[in-house]
């Protein structure tokens, strides 16, 4: 994979998450019991999968831009590989738990959003993105 084709793929699954922390935003302040019967619901369902599966991936994207880059010392970057990764002792937050869960209420979706690994995760991802910007 090139790395102009990394960096695409990077920042497409910034994005994608990015934009399902947005929608649920505004899904958890509907008051829905449930996602059942209702288009909004289709679609939180639908954001949490495609955000569970960008950041499933994730680790990987980041280690192979930094190797393309030859970013140096690695050391630096490897927190926000671990602050993405499913290894255990890692608190990633699972997008697929939520995305799996019948039914998906607002104040689920609410509860998720107020997580604080969830907020460390996007401000980290926010974070590197800028830094990778700033490198290239």
């Amino acid at each position: 994979m090139s790395q102009a084709e990394t960096v695409a793929e990077l920042g497409s699954r910034i994005n994608i998450i990015e934009e399902a922390y947005e929608f649920m935003l505004a899904y958890a302040s509907q008051g829905l019991s449930s996602d059942q019967d209702n288009d909004t619901g289709r679609q939180a369902r639908e954001y949490l999968k495609k955000a569970d599966a960008a950041l499933s991936g994730l680790p990987g994207v980041i280690t192979r831009y930094v190797g393309q880059r030859e970013l140096q010392p690695t050391a630096p970057y490897d927190a926000f590989i671990e602050v993405t990764s499913t290894t255990p002792g890692t608190r990633r937050p699972r997008f697929s738990s939520s995305s799996h869960s019948p039914p998906i209420s607002s104040q689920m979706v609410d509860n998720l959003n107020a997580s604080i690994h969830l907020r460390a995760l996007l401000t980290d991802l926010f974070l590197i993105d800028e830094v990778f910007k700033s490198r290239r």
